[in-house]
């Protein structure tokens, strides 16, 4: 019987590449995202690619009460979600006083507030029937204090941390919950948020082989799972339990400062 995976954030970069696969794969998908010209274009292609059925929902997860409607109209239409991929977010780059506060509390909204209302919603089903598969996408991000990005990063704390402990909730059960945490990745969040014009952009990973990393570990049930990282970032990752909390945090806004 073929699974049915709802990904956020579907219209494009990591999210249309989740839906790629997971159709590559003889899935069927609900894709959530503003873009609804967008989403349709990506409805075409999967269903003449993989006949995969694509059911589009174009919805700004920003609003109140937005996932709630997207899990009713669901259950009203009858589709049976399998799997949950909460892959929409978005950052911005800047000094937190001088940035625009609903800017950054849109990122709350976005990041954290709407990923938890899915993931309620979806996990009562998925409780209900002792099976589905969780992937929230995280970021590295979320390994330590982000000067200039203070709320993004923040946001993506609360992501991998929320990530594990409903991990470990669900040990006992055949529920699995996995944490996707991307280094720089070649999509539209670089442009979006201003990343794209700092060191830490310099070199970016291809939106499929993080979606492959992520979609994979969520498959083998993995808590967490790195990707899209260069040697240099392997090895600051490393040493980040070791390195004296000051000096990272210069390090850290150095490296997001905007290059001339």
């Amino acid at each position: 019987m073929k699974q049915t995976a709802l990904i956020t954030g579907a219209s494009s970069g990591i999210g249309r590449e989740f839906a790629k696969i997971h159709a590559s794969r003889g899935g069927n998908l609900v894709v959530v995202a503003r873009s609804g010209d967008e989403l349709f274009k990506l409805k075409e292609e999967l269903e003449k690619d993989h006949k995969a059925s694509v059911y589009i929902i174009g919805k700004d997860l920003t609003e109140t009460g937005a996932a709630k409607a997207i899990y009713d109209e669901l259950k009203n239409e009858g589709v049976t979600v399998d799997i949950l991929i909460n892959n929409a977010g978005f950052g911005g780059l800047g000094a937190f006083h001088e940035r625009d506060l609903e800017k950054d509390l849109n990122m709350i909204d976005l990041n954290i507030k709407a990923l938890v209302s899915l993931t309620h919603y979806f996990l009562q089903d998925f409780m209900a029937f002792n099976k589905g598969r969780i992937l929230n996408v995280s970021s590295t991000a979320s390994l330590m204090p982000g000067p200039l990005q203070a709320t993004y990063y923040a946001t993506k704390a609360f992501v991998t941390s929320f990530s594990n402990a409903l991990h470990e909730e669900l040990a006992e059960t055949e529920i699995t919950v996995t944490n996707l945490m991307p280094g720089a990745t070649e999509t539209k969040f670089g442009k979006t948020s201003g990343m794209d014009k700092t060191v830490l952009f310099d070199k970016t990973a291809s939106p499929e082989t993080v979606a492959r990393d992520g979609y994979n570990a969520m498959l083998e049930g993995k808590l967490n799972i790195k990707s899209g990282l260069t040697t240099p970032q392997k090895i600051m990752m490393s040493l980040l339990p070791i390195m004296p909390k000051k000096v990272l945090l210069k390090q850290i806004k150095k490296m997001q400062q905007v290059e001339d």
